[in-house]
């Protein structure tokens, strides 16, 4: 197979962009671990997603895409690559290997896309994880309105979570005042593109593809969840001015308005991600196999070099 050759040259110099794309994210976490210290809104893209930035700091060039020259040779120890005639490149084996993975991510995204987004949550979620408890998720950062206040919030308007694994961690007093139950078997039919989650987890798709998808989109999707994380937290009942945010007051009507209009922002700039990564997951869908070939125009338009 011979879908495209990347001069050593021209991959090496985009190794390294990558690498400077996503040390603005492990670098400081890295510094805060060292120093043991616990960050509230941005070790979740280290804790709930779970690529480490020594995994995170590699670039893949995405299936199709063969390296070449003698520095390619670093790519045989990771999982996936073989060595052929044209270079180092992604595996049709590794590719037969993920295809579940695929088709469940592709089947995922198609049902997220063909929904209308919604915006009327306001990101009441992280409210209704602390509600009617004393076990806050954030022990070291207080409730902006104390619990009493928090738990006011929440009875005074319906909690309408689309994303399952927001809803999961609700508490059992907030649970059953959900518009409705995501579940995990039924997470296609929940998931729309309003929805800050979904758009966060554009980037743990990418990375639960591993090295079949590029590492442009990888931190193109990275950067999204960093703006989505930073409104969940803005949003959330956590007092987190002395880390420099701002609250967005939701229990308030000029709270909840701008709520909709960042979650409306969010929305539009992971629209085109998605189409991308579902694009991508759809061409992989289409690689035959058996005969390690892949159907005309695999690669993505301006990936080639």
């Amino acid at each position: 197979m011979n879908d495209g050759i990347v001069a050593e040259g021209t991959w090496l110099a985009r190794a390294e962009a990558h690498r400077a794309r996503v040390e603005t994210f492990t670098g400081p976490h890295l510094r805060r671990a060292r120093r043991g210290e616990a960050h509230p809104v941005w070790d979740f893209l280290f804790t709930y997603y779970s690529l480490r930035p020594r995994q995170l700091r590699v670039w893949h060039p995405g299936f199709g895409i063969a390296l070449a020259g003698a520095a390619c040779v670093e790519y045989l120890g990771r999982a996936g690559y073989e060595a052929r005639p044209d270079g180092v490149r992604v595996s049709a084996e590794f590719l037969r290997t993920r295809l579940s993975t695929v088709r469940f991510v592709a089947d995922l995204l198609r049902a997220t896309e063909a929904r209308a987004p919604q915006f009327g949550c306001f990101g009441l979620h992280e409210w209704a994880m602390v509600y009617r408890t004393d076990a806050v998720r954030h022990g070291t950062v207080p409730l902006r309105l104390g619990g009493a206040g928090t738990d006011a919030v929440v009875e005074s308007m319906p909690l309408r979570c689309t994303h399952y694994d927001a809803y999961r961690f609700f508490t059992a007093a907030a649970a059953p005042r959900n518009r409705g139950v995501p579940t995990r078997a039924g997470q296609r039919d929940w998931e729309q593109p309003g929805c800050l989650h979904a758009n966060m987890d554009l980037y743990k798709w990418c990375f639960k593809l591993g090295p079949l998808v590029h590492s442009e989109l990888l931190v193109d999707c990275l950067q999204l969840a960093a703006q989505a994380r930073e409104l969940d937290m803005r949003a959330s009942p956590y007092d987190l001015t002395d880390l420099g945010f701002e609250p967005i007051t939701v229990e308030e009507p000029a709270g909840r308005a701008e709520y909709v209009r960042c979650q409306g922002v969010i929305a539009e700039r992971a629209a085109p991600l998605r189409a991308a990564l579902l694009a991508w997951c759809e061409r992989l869908l289409h690689v035959d196999v058996a005969y390690d070939t892949v159907s005309e125009g695999f690669l993505p338009a301006g990936k080639m070099n």
